[in-house]
Formats: structure tokens, C-alpha cells, sequence
């Protein structure tokens, strides 16, 4: 409470000046951090069928490909480069694209993204459709 000079008695108003600096400093903090969280990341979801197709033939044996703690690339337990695995999963879908093997991704926990990302982004480029995650 402010006291005033002349015979008007004591000022009963508040200061919001303060308040007001506050709120537009927060205002132009969230108009400049809205735009970052709103980048769209498309992910190609399974899409329900009513009536799925019969399965007429055997499935083929899943790949198994494991990515351990020095980052390297196993094939079905056989070491394998990373710049080679998009050549040897597109193989796989020639083979029949109608009916193409699961590939079973084990990462160790302490293995590097950047190697995870090169499998995923192999296997996405060679038109792999099913993809899966294990943890052993």
C-alpha cells in the first residue's frame, strides 16, 4: 500500500506493471518455443482389415539381426557391416514380397542410436514391412 501526497488519503491500488512485464515475457517464450515441439514424425501404422486374407503359405524363418554393446551387426548370429544389410534385406524381399520374413531387432541397451538408425533406416529403404523389436 503507497502512500500519497495531498488530501486525497492513502492509495489503495495495486502495482500490476510487474505482473504485466512477467506475463508478456512468458507469452514471447511460448510463441518462440510452440513452432519447435510441432515437427511431424510419420510412422506407417498397421491399417485393420475386416476380412484378412487366408494364409496360404508357411511364413519364412525370422531374421534375426543383433546390434551389441561395441555396436556391432549380427545376421542370424554371423557378423555382417552396417553399409552391407540394406543389400541383404532387399535380397530377402526379392525373394517373395508377398511373404517376407520378420526381422527381429535386438539392441543392447548400451549400443550407439546412430548404428540403431542406420538398421532401421536400411530396412525401411530395402521395403521391409514387418519389423520387430526383442529384448533378450
Amino acid at each position: 500500500m503507497a502512500f500519497s501526497s495531498g488530501n486525497k488519503g492513502p492509495m489503495a491500488d495495486i502495482n500490476v506493471t510487474p505482473l504485466i512485464d512477467v506475463m508478456l515475457v512468458l507469452l514471447i517464450i511460448f510463441i518462440v518455443t510452440a513452432p519447435i515441439m510441432t515437427y511431424p514424425i510419420s510412422v506407417d501404422l498397421p491399417q485393420r482389415v475386416l476380412n484378412p486374407p487366408p494364409q496360404t503359405t508357411e511364413p519364412p524363418p525370422p531374421i534375426e539381426l543383433r546390434i551389441d554393446a561395441s555396436n556391432q551387426v549380427f545376421w542370424n548370429n554371423s557378423p555382417v557391416a552396417v553399409n552391407i544389410l540394406q543389400q541383404r534385406m532387399e535380397d530377402e524381399v526379392q525373394r517373395d514380397p508377398t511373404n517376407q520374413p520378420e526381422l527381429r531387432i535386438d539392441a543392447n541397451p548400451d549400443s550407439e542410436y546412430e548404428v540403431m538408425a542406420q538398421v532401421l533406416a536400411a530396412a525401411k529403404n530395402a521395403q521391409m514391412k514387418r519389423i520387430g523389436f526383442v529384448q533378450q
